[in-house]
């Protein structure tokens, strides 16, 4: 039996050594095993037990002939060669598989602020952390998930919140609502504190399945989230990717979100061997809202399934 924080999901040897020598492909705070990409019953872990099988029903966002297997995030119990376009989520490269399930939000509260990653809650539930620049919409897609509106609230002033805020869902799981980086205004000793407490919440944090990393969608790609995410690799804290505000042009005459979200995939493209997961948002239309949570599910069911052997 292995135990729960030590399912490690061996993708290290996925990176480009010239460009990256320590960058991981990663999913998982730590990641999983080779094996969970062979099909059941030849190696990989066995799919945890469900009254009610996930099938998904979206219309594929790819044709069969175009599927790029390589570039798709094949989460564990799935063969990628038995990848169909029908397993992907729209506007990702995620496939659904077999631990995909209880995705909804049926409860959410509110559950404390801590000024150090000591003091977050000590209960030993799943968690999924949302980092993101401090204007990127990490308030908005929180309320989008939730359904509430003003759960949390967003700042007229960016870079403001500086505490790790933790959301209990379905009283089994968190969402946890990090201070932005790279705001403007805030005080060089503030940006130095959020550097230290939040650098040392990722990096003992046992119970965080997942960095949500949010990049907006509307604007070109920033060197600093290309950074971040360069500096989550390299410590083996594994992230999807949440493209925000695809919804939006700037100004209306930028290019549009899928052209930045291209771009900024290229950049990545620089680090990884393999890209990490990634989905389209938008928490005015509401567009990959569903698909986010169920992409959530899989990675938290198979985090927490103590049947692995």
């Amino acid at each position: 039996m292995i135990l729960r924080h030590h399912r490690l999901l061996n993708l290290h040897m996925l990176y480009t050594p010239p460009l990256a020598p320590s960058l991981a492909a990663l999913s998982f705070r730590r990641p999983l095993s080779l094996a969970a990409h062979t099909r059941p019953g030849t190696g990989s872990p066995p799919p945890p037990p469900s009254p009610h099988p996930v099938k998904p029903s979206f219309a594929p966002n790819v044709a069969g002939a175009d599927l790029v297997r390589t570039a798709l995030f094949v989460p564990p119990g799935v063969a990628r060669e038995e990848v169909t376009p029908d397993m992907l989520l729209p506007g990702s490269n995620i496939v659904v598989g077999p631990y995909a399930g209880h995705a909804q939000i049926k409860q959410v509260e509110f559950v404390k602020s801590s000024a150090r990653a000591r003091d977050c809650p000590k209960d030993n539930r799943p968690e999924f952390a949302i980092l993101g620049r401090s204007n990127v919409g990490k308030s908005s897609l929180i309320n989008a998930l939730v359904r509430k509106k003003e759960f949390a609230l967003t700042s007229k002033k960016p870079g403001k919140t500086q505490l790790i805020n933790h959301f209990l869902v379905n009283k089994s799981w968190y969402i946890v609502d990090l201070p932005g980086y790279g705001f403007a205004n805030a005080s060089q000793s503030a940006r130095t504190d959020w550097s230290s407490f939040t650098k040392g919440y990722f990096l003992n944090r046992d119970t965080l399945v997942a960095v949500l990393l949010l990049v907006d969608a509307s604007i070109p790609p920033q060197q600093i989230d290309v950074d971040c995410a360069n500096w989550l690799g390299r410590n083996n804290i594994g992230m999807t990717f949440v493209f925000t505000k695809c919804d939006k042009i700037k100004g209306g005459k930028g290019k549009r979100s899928d052209d930045n979200i291209k771009h900024f995939q290229d950049l990545i493209s620089k680090y990884y061997k393999e890209p990490p997961p990634w989905i389209m948002t938008s928490s005015v239309t509401g567009l990959g809202r569903d698909e986010l949570l169920l992409h959530m599910s899989q990675l938290r069911n198979y985090w927490d399934n103590d049947e692995i052997v």
